[in-house]
């Protein structure tokens, strides 16, 4: 198999450097290009860092994008021009943003999540399946775990299962978001979705979804040890665009979930 020309940006931000890591022990990727938004003298591995261009984007068959929305927007932009596929990962577009994501998609393929672990949108999926198939009977709350340094609440990720049960009650997320907890030890079930989001140590990150009826609980989890599970999942889901047709794709139609 020929080896797949790789473009990393945001570079020097956690996920950056992770998946420069992850691509060197991946024998399917060269890595050709590494950009940052802001002019850097530096190398890594042989290669400069450069800013976002038609020129730097040149040679790669894909581009993989953890940055922020009006970064990525300039990338697929970019990336549109030269008719190359991108792997985005960057969260916190607004409604507007993601309209001109699904345009750009017309043109190009692009693979989009929220979260690139494979155990991740695994569980995203079964809690779909449990809230459809629990129904209203149960109710639901979500609980979660991230070191202590990372501010924002609830996690993305929980906001992601959260959206898994509003689909599998046919409701819309904002309608049934329940209380917004931080740091507690106990937290109460309501006919809405409550979260609950612990920040302490150095969790990587520990999801987990609980359906009770009061007489029994269901309980879906999943706990992070390595960040390189993000990355590998997005060096995947780069070696599973090179084969599609321009469109909006996700990690649920690369683990091919109906």
């Amino acid at each position: 198999m020929k080896k797949i020309n790789l473009a990393i940006t945001g570079c020097l931000g956690k996920m950056g450097q992770q998946l420069i890591k992850s691509s060197k022990l991946d024998k399917n990727f060269n890595l050709v290009a590494l950009t940052e938004n802001l002019k850097i003298k530096k190398k890594i591995s042989g290669i400069e860092i450069s800013l976002n261009s038609t020129e730097t984007f040149k040679k790669a068959d894909v581009i993989i994008d953890f940055t922020v929305p009006k970064c990525t927007l300039e990338i697929l932009k970019i990336a549109l021009k030269l008719k190359k596929k991108v792997v985005v990962g960057t969260t916190g577009f607004t409604a507007k943003q993601e309209k001109i994501i699904k345009n750009y998609s017309k043109k190009i393929p692009i693979l989009k999540a929220g979260n690139m672990s494979l155990g991740v949108n695994l569980l995203m999926y079964l809690t779909e399946i449990a809230s459809r198939s629990l129904g209203g009977n149960f109710l639901s709350k979500v609980y979660e775990i991230h070191h202590k340094n990372k501010k924002d609440y609830p996690s993305g990720t929980a906001l992601m299962l959260g959206q898994g049960v509003a689909i599998g009650r046919n409701q819309n997320l904002n309608n049934i978001m329940g209380k917004k907890f931080l740091n507690k030890k106990k937290f109460p079930y309501s006919k809405k979705i409550n979260f609950n989001s612990v920040r302490k140590g150095k969790f990587i990150g520990e999801h987990e979804v609980r359906f009770s009826s009061g007489k029994e609980i269901v309980s879906l989890s999943h706990e992070a040890f390595d960040r390189a599970l993000y990355s590998d999942g997005a060096l995947i889901a780069a070696k599973w665009l090179m084969s599609k047709k321009p469109g909006l794709y996700s990690m649920r139609n690369l683990l091919n979930f109906k």
